[in-house]
């Protein structure tokens, strides 16, 4: 059991270090740039999301 699972927190905390790396490089951006790539990211997602919906 974890202590973000006792603290009430997700068990999805847990990142491996390439998500890590990634969160912090994204942190390190300028808002515009860090807007743009969040709404990329978000595009991407939602798209997947809807191919595994229609998918079976």
């Amino acid at each position: 059991m974890s202590l973000d699972y006792l603290a009430g927190g997700s068990d999805k905390a847990a990142f491996d270090k390439q998500t890590l790396k990634l969160i912090d490089e994204i942190e390190e951006l300028e808002p515009s740039v860090k807007d743009k790539l969040i709404f990329l990211a978000n595009a991407i997602i939602r798209d997947a999301k809807t191919g595994k919906a229609y998918a079976h």
